[in-house]
């Protein structure tokens, strides 16, 4: 019997082998030499400080708080993905709900262990709170989302994700816009592939807004 795949569930297999073998590269590759493996614990209780790195790091201010951002970036999103189980939404929505929370978190892994090796502050995943950036919801557009139930938590949700995914890719340009930041080859490599793979979910996104809801 021959099977046949959708061309979405190919685009959504493709994307989750990216976010893998990302997070497996980034994780186990020998350049990082991760002292540790804190998990999404991160630091709470610390505070925002003013970015300083040590001469000769071969990284950037910049660099510093494009990881540090999209790391409540990630956290945000993986919290709207999460409500998806709840809020009655279709299996179509709820399958790529899944697949971007279980990217995600090893990414926010990654980000926050690559803070370590630079001796930076490390946010943890309540970070998402308190740390607005691009394409990130506001307090009422998260209301909207909870009170949301079916039909309308998946249009909400197809809504506010695909304008999260674009300030991530926001993000990542104007990283690359800044005079020398981005040249750090796990920087480079990590902000390059949340373009591919967050463009890709988009590309999705934007064809079960046309096909699924009435």
């Amino acid at each position: 019997m021959k099977l046949r795949y959708s061309k979405e569930a190919v685009v959504i297999a493709t994307c989750a082998a990216r976010g893998l073998a990302l997070s497996v590269l980034l994780l186990a590759g020998s350049s990082l030499a991760f002292a540790q493996a804190g998990g999404m614990a991160g630091m709470p209780g610390m505070h925002m400080a003013k970015v300083v790195v040590k001469p000769g790091a071969g990284i950037t201010v910049a660099d510093v708080e494009f990881m540090q951002g999209m790391i409540a970036h990630h956290a945000q999103a993986v919290y709207m993905s999460r409500l998806a189980g709840g809020h009655g939404a279709n299996p179509r929505v709820l399958a790529l709900a899944k697949m971007i929370d279980q990217s995600q978190i090893p990414e926010i892994i990654i980000m926050q262990n690559w803070l370590r090796r630079y001796d930076q502050f490390v946010p943890d995943t309540s970070s998402w709170h308190n740390m607005p950036m691009p394409g990130m919801l506001t307090d009422d557009q998260i209301k909207a989302l909870n009170a949301a139930q079916g039909v309308d938590f998946d249009r909400k949700f197809l809504e506010y994700m695909i304008q999260h995914h674009s300030g991530a890719i926001k993000m990542v340009n104007d990283l690359f816009a800044t005079p020398g930041a981005g040249q750090e080859v796990d920087t480079s490599v990590f902000a390059n592939d949340v373009v591919t793979v967050q463009t890709g979910e988009i590309g999705i996104m934007l064809k079960l807004r046309k096909d699924e809801l009435p």
